[in-house]
């Protein structure tokens, strides 16, 4: 094939059978949970320019799907659980600010792995048996509570391991 010709439907359907042989269902999984923590934080409305997006029925649907996912992305993936995990609890937050109430949170085990085969409850940080959720999150570099991080104030969006 030369540079100005397209290629076949032959050729594409190689270059497709080929990229999918290289991809795993883990990269899917962790791709589409990364996609829903950041959807759910663009439902909340708190981003400059996304106020007219706000949807508390949108975040707590981001919030249980995550949280559905998190027992095999333990398995998968899991270097990536605990930011997940700490991404989760910012939209928890979020959601709470937003008057959609108290998302319900299993208690936290003392050690996941000392748990039976049974596939143990997705904890948050701060939310275990006693303790309740945090006025406002406390990262250091966030300014007055309430406002968002470096990240959220600049448009990015989070991805993992990066």
């Amino acid at each position: 094939m030369s540079a100005t010709d397209q290629p076949s439907e032959e050729e594409l359907r190689a270059a497709y059978e080929a990229e999918l042989k290289m991809i795993r269902v883990e990269h899917i999984l962790l791709e589409q949970v990364v996609t829903l923590v950041n959807l759910g934080m663009r439902k909340t409305g708190m981003a400059p320019g996304t106020e007219d997006e706000r949807d508390s029925g949108q975040v707590r649907m981001a919030i249980e799907s995550v949280r559905a996912l998190m027992p095999l992305l333990e398995q998968a993936a899991p270097e990536q659980v605990q930011p997940i995990r700490d991404a989760v609890s910012q939209l928890q937050l979020a959601y709470v600010r937003l008057g959609g109430g108290e998302p319900a949170v299993p208690p936290r085990p003392a050690d996941p792995r000392a748990t039976s085969t049974s596939t143990p409850p997705i904890p948050t940080p701060g939310t275990g048996p006693g303790q309740t959720l945090p006025e406002s999150p406390a990262p250091s570099d966030a300014g007055e509570a309430g406002e968002p991080g470096p990240a959220q104030r600049s448009g990015r969006l989070w991805v993992p391991g990066q």
